[in-house]
């Protein structure tokens, strides 16, 4: 690997030294040309500077968001410039989404596994999405329960019998439309009492021993089907009207 040249963004004056230390011992390649603990440090390096790496915690001065937006800043002004993020806030993953939505190159958590020569070098050869151990359990751990819930939506309409419509009609009854507002949208052939007779249909189908003595009406119902799985909670939209 080549030479280049690195800034580190770090505003935890034990950390920076860590990470300096750390670039100095297992990549000597890098060459540290400044270090900033704000914005504005920042800003200045980047005037008289040429970084080829910035390492970037997220976390600067109290605020999780500076380094997002220093990240997307960076981005759009110099594409060329990589950009590792390098953060101890190890439990806000919305914060990472925001971070590669801003054009990270990597994130590595402060945590268990620390930055290494490997993670640097995959960056510095254009390699994305580079990861270190503990968030790519998180990633996976997500990845496993995404396609699960999948699995269990289509075996679920499978056991149910539910078809495209059925679905689409349970789905707006849980984001609240009526039958008349679902009878309207487009690509749904139904006039409202189709839809009524859809939604006995549907009670039959998934309470197949009846509800006890209660009647169901579309909440019960609408419940029912998250129950069952044949309805995402986390992936409830509306069709186009």
């Amino acid at each position: 690997m080549e030479n280049f040249k690195v800034i580190i963004v770090e505003d935890v004056p034990l950390e920076l030294k860590g990470t300096e230390g750390l670039l100095r011992n297992e990549v000597p390649e890098a060459e540290v040309i400044g270090t900033a603990s704000d914005e504005t440090q920042f800003i200045q390096l980047m005037r008289s500077g040429n970084p080829d790496l910035i390492l970037l915690d997220l976390g600067l001065g109290g605020s999780t968001t500076i380094g997002v937006e220093i990240c997307r800043s960076v981005k759009g002004e110099h594409p060329e410039v990589k950009v590792l993020i390098f953060t101890g806030e190890i439990l806000n993953e919305k914060l990472w989404v925001d971070a590669l939505d801003a054009g990270a190159d990597g994130i590595i958590l402060k945590t268990g596994e620390m930055l290494t020569r490997a993670d640097v070098v995959s960056v510095m050869s254009g390699r994305k999405y580079v990861f270190n151990q503990p968030i790519m359990d998180a990633i996976v751990g997500s990845f496993r329960k995404n396609v699960m819930s999948t699995v269990l939506r289509q075996e679920a309409s499978i056991g149910y019998e539910i078809d495209e419509y059925d679905e689409r009609f349970l789905r707006h009854l849980a984001l609240g439309y009526t039958k008349d507002q679902i009878a309207g949208l487009r690509g749904m052939p139904f006039g409202v009492k189709s839809l009524e007779k859809r939604q006995m249909e549907l009670t039959q189908k998934l309470f197949p021993g009846g509800n006890g003595k209660q009647s169901v009406n579309a909440v019960r119902l609408v419940t029912r089907a998250f129950q069952l799985h044949i309805l995402d909670p986390e992936n409830l939209f509306a069709d186009e009207e």
